[in-house]
């Protein structure tokens, strides 16, 4: 486990240097000496990193750092100046041989003619072809001497992409709630958020005197090409459907479109409304099966279940 960590941390400080490198000198005043920093000398230091990397030479690869560079792994733990940092590369470079790695800048600035700073994500692939390992990281290089150096690096876990920014607005949710009747139709639901954070899954059910009726699993997610929230519903009697929603003030409208297991085609227009953090209603209207039109329903109240302790 300690090797792979050595191994993480170092490929993640070369891959940054990949990019660094890239760099080379800082190009002059003419757009002749411009032209030629760009080329023969970038291309020079890019071959010799690659070179010191791929035969295990950890000084020469720490020679990209700052005498004085600082490096935080994303477990927490701190190497200070260029002499750790290289016996760092000694143990990755004595544990693990062959790795590849990729990398992906998310963003680059100049802070100042001689500061910069880099974010970005590493990928390594192991030489027997495992799994990849990602990692972010916040680099900030210096210029001494004509040559940029890695001056401080912080590297954390990659989080693979997520919608929940779009979910805002629904955050509210998130929780137990249960219908305040205690006779008649009634109705119960979970929100949660899954695992990746690009999904609220909701388990519901309707009740009839405190008895589960029907009920069913609900995915809402972001239409990435629409731009707005829908939900996947699955429903315990075997139907499924789907709906589209939209915000209107405290209420979300979802227009439903669904198929019940005998394979009659529904259509709703489900409504839900907060009236603060603990309390909403929900109501279907615009019900139709096979085209038949039946009433409007009476809206549900809900209230949130409290299930800390005092």
């Amino acid at each position: 486990m300690k090797a792979q960590r050595w191994l993480m941390a170092a490929l993640v400080l070369a891959a940054m240097l990949v990019y660094f490198v890239s760099l080379g000198k800082v190009p002059a005043d003419t757009q002749e000496s411009r032209a030629q920093d760009r080329d023969e000398p970038v291309t020079r230091r890019r071959a010799a990193f690659i070179e010191a990397y791929n035969r295990g030479d950890a000084r020469a690869v720490a020679g990209f750092w700052a005498p004085d560079a600082d490096y935080v792994d994303e477990d927490g733990r701190e190497y200070k100046g260029r002499e750790a940092i290289e016996k760092l590369y000694e143990k990755v470079f004595a544990a693990r041989k062959g790795a590849k790695l990729a990398i992906h800048t998310t963003a680059s600035k100049i802070l100042t003619p001689d500061v910069a700073v880099n974010d970005g994500i590493t990928e390594v692939t192991p030489a027997d072809g495992g799994p990849s390992i990602a990692a972010r990281f916040t680099a900030v290089l210096v210029r001494k001497d004509g040559e940029w150096y890695l001056q401080s690096v912080r590297d954390a876990s990659a989080q693979p992409p997520s919608n929940a920014e779009h979910f805002d607005d629904i955050e509210w949710l998130i929780g137990q709630w249960a219908g305040e009747a205690d006779k008649g139709e009634s109705a119960t639901a979970t929100y949660d958020r899954e695992d990746g954070q690009n999904f609220i899954v909701c388990e519901f059910a309707t009740t009839l005197k405190g008895i589960a009726v029907v009920g069913g699993t609900q995915w809402i997610g972001w239409d990435a090409v629409n731009k707005q929230v829908r939900s996947w519903s699955f429903y315990s009697r075997g139907g499924f459907g789907e709906a589209i929603w939209t915000k209107d003030g405290d209420k979300w409208v979802m227009r439903t479109s669904a198929q019940t297991a005998e394979g009659k085609k529904v259509s709703a227009v489900n409504i839900m409304t907060r009236i603060d953090d603990d309390h909403m209603t929900w109501q279907m209207t615009k019900l139709t099966v096979d085209g038949e039109s039946l009433p409007d329903q009476t809206p549900i109240k809900l209230k949130r279940v409290r299930t800390d302790k005092p």
